[in-house]
């Protein structure tokens, strides 16, 4: 569901709006709701978050001015924490960063997609189950209505979900592969791979390439990602700052 300020009137900015000649991935989140997950943004101005129960991700463009803070600080409310990702510039004085880490962007370049028959599509009726799988697992972030951003796939083994992947951030012409997780029981097996082939298909059957996202440190990931078919695109810093409890909107 959309929510909109009606006392705020400033037109929003298009989709990449902020740099000349900005990527959509530059700015993954930021594109996505303010183009094809638009129906999900809860907006004030040019600050957009997904609803808290689908994604944590708050976005803000490329280079936001003070209204842009304001905005966003107005929509989580003080003392919330706000991740950031794509802005490249500190937040005002005042806000705490809370979380900094080094991430790494990759991009399809000849990734062997493929359908796989084992795989199966997830619906809200295993959500119980992914989330468990998601505590054991703890591949990032996943909600109770995250599966709505796009399509997940399962693997079973007597009737146990044991592997899953799906799909996250929607820029425009791209789709994020994320929460690629496999059960410890069941490592060892290629399904992650299997799994993240099978999502790539998908999103290359709609027109879309495939991406992802990867903390800088974890090498095992990114040659695994390397060798299926993906190329580094950009490095990143990812950080979370909390807006000043005392602000007032």
């Amino acid at each position: 569901m959309t929510s909109t300020d009606d006392a705020d009137h400033r037109p929003a900015r298009a989709a990449g709006a902020g740099r000349s000649g900005s990527h959509p991935l530059d700015n993954p989140a930021y594109t996505s709701l303010t183009g094809p997950h638009a129906h999900f943004a809860e907006r004030r101005g040019n600050a957009v978050r997904y609803p808290v129960d689908v994604s944590p991700f708050v976005a803000l463009p490329d280079d936001p001015d003070a209204q842009d803070w304001a905005d966003i600080a107005t929509l989580v409310g003080p003392g919330a924490v706000v991740p950031l990702a794509g802005v490249g510039v500190p937040p005002p004085a005042g806000w705490e960063i809370v979380m900094r880490g080094e991430g790494v962007q990759l991009v399809d370049d000849g990734i062997a997609a493929a359908h796989d028959d084992e795989a199966i599509r997830l619906t809200a009726a295993d959500v119980p189950e992914m989330l468990a799988l998601v505590e054991r697992t703890k591949p990032g972030p996943f909600l109770p209505r995250t599966i709505e951003l796009g399509t997940y796939l399962g693997i079973r083994r007597q009737g146990k979900l044991i592997a899953m992947a799906g799909e996250r951030l929607h820029p425009p012409g791209w789709t994020e592969i994320s929460a690629v997780c496999t059960d410890a029981d069941y490592r060892g097996e290629g399904l992650a791979t299997r799994l993240v082939h099978a999502v790539a298909y998908g999103i290359r059957q709609r027109g879309d390439k495939p991406f992802l996202h990867a903390a800088r440190d974890n090498t095992n990931a990114i040659r695994l990602y390397e060798s299926l078919g993906f190329r580094l695109r950009r490095t990143a810093t990812f950080q979370a700052a909390r807006v000043p409890d005392d602000f007032i909107g």
